[in-house]
């Protein structure tokens, strides 16, 4: 989860850390996931200004060659967060298991500012090769606000924004939650294009490392569909799991990915 201050927009920006191992429940807080997701993606980054410490973004497969992100994840000159240049996608392991395949392209969308908050702060990312596994569907809209939702990452144990105490679990995490009213986050974080969420456990959210990851709600069938990707916290407090999350919200940004996916390999994207 992005957290934009100025001494530290080169490491928790990209909400990257260094990636030690650690057993404690996160997203923070949160639970070893319970389920198969297929669609789950991760992106091990390295952040230079930080000796290049070494550390994750979430990602959601939407397309069998297609992932889509936060924009701040993909942005080396703005956070300082220097992608490795492959995606894992479908294990519940950070750094084992499932498909993995070579960055193709990377695409941010236009509207795209770091800041606090985030604007359109999401990024699609080509694969070299197409995957077997299966793509989540993105929602038609998300649910109105107390709709149940669910938080995945791979993000720090410790709730903290000192990139040198987080902690990187090896098991995917999950959290649920649910989505919360604009009134919920501090004025001026959340809106049409960024979902204030709400932890249905005490002292829990998402953190560094879970950036770009997936919130899910369940479809008219019981699948899961994909609304939201992590970009940063829904108030001013540094600690991640004192308040709300903000996520970008994917379905307001779903004509900018169509067109993106089925558009030319190269030049500028269509707005969403």
């Amino acid at each position: 989860m992005s957290r934009v201050k100025p001494a530290l927009v080169l490491l928790t920006g990209a909400v990257c850390a260094m990636a030690m191992t650690g057993t404690a429940g996160a997203v923070v807080n949160g639970n070893d996931s319970t389920g198969h997701y297929e669609f789950m993606a991760s992106i091990p980054e390295s952040v230079p200004a930080a000796g290049g410490a070494k550390g994750v973004c979430g990602a959601s497969l939407i397309h069998p060659r297609w992932v889509v992100t936060a924009a701040h994840c993909v942005d080396p000159e703005g956070t300082g967060a220097v992608p490795d240049g492959t995606v894992r996608i479908g294990s519940d392991r950070r750094t084992s298991g499932g498909t993995v395949r070579a960055i193709d392209r990377v695409v941010r969308h236009p509207g795209y500012r770091l800041g606090q908050p985030n604007q359109h702060d999401i990024a699609l990312v080509r694969l070299d090769r197409p995957v077997r596994e299966r793509p989540i569907r993105i929602a038609a809209r998300p649910g109105a606000p107390g709709t149940p939702t669910r938080l995945l990452g791979f993000g720090t144990t410790v709730d903290t924004v000192d990139i040198t105490e987080a902690v990187f679990p090896e098991r995917l995490q999950e959290l649920d939650t649910r989505r919360g009213a604009v009134s919920e986050c501090s004025p001026g974080y959340a809106d049409a294009t960024r979902l204030c969420t709400i932890s249905r456990k005490p002292r829990a959210m998402a953190c560094v490392g879970d950036s770009g990851g997936p919130q899910v709600q369940r479809g008219k069938h019981g699948r899961w569909e994909l609304i939201g990707t992590t970009s940063g916290p829904g108030d001013t407090d540094l600690l991640c799991a004192n308040g709300p999350g903000l996520y970008t919200n994917v379905p307001i940004h779903a004509s900018w990915i169509r067109a993106t996916i089925n558009g030319p390999s190269h030049g500028s994207a269509p707005r969403g």
